[in-house]
């Protein structure tokens, strides 16, 4: 089921809160490097190749803020964003597939479990998934981590412009069902393409409101 449409006032908070400065922080490739911000802070996942970057680049309307790879596996850290002085954008590393040593792979996944486990400022996670082939093995396998973790998290397809509307009905049906299993998922599921702005107001929109009201301006 896809998530309802946000009413126009947190369209435009949404709005201003993306127009605003948005900047790199840092990047951790290890516990000790994640910074103590004490922002509230909204992390974006997926496999490798989803569109991270540029679903990232779309909602803050710069192109290069999060760098676009077509390698699989390129973000190789967590990278962190913020956004004025309202929250912060986290960018995880790809799961399922990456041209890198199995060993560099698995210090990947343990910072990433680490980091959902143990941060009590994340308000959401939002699981990226191809719109074209639905959720993946590894997709699903990350769901229950999160449900583990208690981490309350929300699915966005992407890349919805490269799919036909009977295709991405039935992505959304069949997703919809399996998110029903998973007591962390928010039930409504974004749909969203980078390339031609689809449903990227509408998440704007979602984060603004997981932020306090008093950042919303």
């Amino acid at each position: 089921m896809e998530a309802a449409p946000p009413d126009d006032a947190l369209i435009e908070a949404g709005r201003k809160l993306f127009a605003g400065d948005c900047r790199f922080v840092t990047g951790a490739a290890s516990l000790d490097g994640l910074p103590a911000t004490g922002l509230a802070e909204i992390a974006f996942a997926g496999r490798s190749n989803v569109g991270k970057s540029s679903l990232i680049n779309a909602l803050t309307g710069r192109r290069t803020l999060a760098r676009i790879s077509r390698t699989p596996g390129r973000t190789q850290q967590i990278n962190f964003f913020a956004l004025g002085d309202a929250l912060m954008l986290v960018d995880l590393p790809g799961y399922g597939y990456a041209r890198a040593a199995k060993t560099q792979i698995k210090a990947w996944t343990a910072l990433v479990d680490s980091f959902l486990r143990g941060r009590p400022m994340l308000r959401r996670v939002y699981l990226l998934i191809d719109a074209r082939h639905g959720a993946k093995d590894s997709d699903i396998r990350v769901m229950a981590m999160l449900d583990q973790a208690a981490v309350v998290f929300q699915a966005v397809l992407t890349k919805a412009d490269k799919t036909k509307p009977g295709t991405l009905e039935d992505v959304c049906r069949t997703l919809s069902a399996e998110l029903a299993r998973h007591p962390a998922a928010h039930p409504g599921i974004a749909v969203t393409s980078a390339r031609g702005g689809a449903g990227i107001a509408e998440l704007r929109a979602a984060v603004a409101a997981l932020a306090a009201p008093r950042e919303l301006g």
